[in-house]
């Protein structure tokens, strides 16, 4: 048989993040605003952002706003893994 992987069985492997997207959703409906979702998915960056721009009362609406729109549509990790 030829070298060069003919003739050989691959098996794939599925490897999901630690983190619970029920979990990050939860956290991003009631804590939200400060970002705290972002924290626990490892977007720390963008937790921190959220935590400074909620600040003031027009920050803490479009934080608000912002937090929605992820929980909806965020669906891995910081570093790329699907959230179970």
């Amino acid at each position: 048989m030829a070298h060069g992987g003919y003739g050989t069985a691959y098996q794939q492997t599925i490897v999901s993040s630690s983190k619970s997207r029920g979990v990050y959703i939860v956290l991003g409906l009631l804590l939200g605003c400060l970002g705290v979702h972002n924290f626990y998915a490892g977007y720390n960056g963008k937790g921190i952002a959220q935590l400074l721009i909620s600040l003031t009362f027009v920050g803490l609406i479009v934080t608000a706003f912002w937090a929605l729109i992820e929980i909806i549509t965020v669906n891995t990790d910081a570093s790329g893994m699907p959230m179970s």
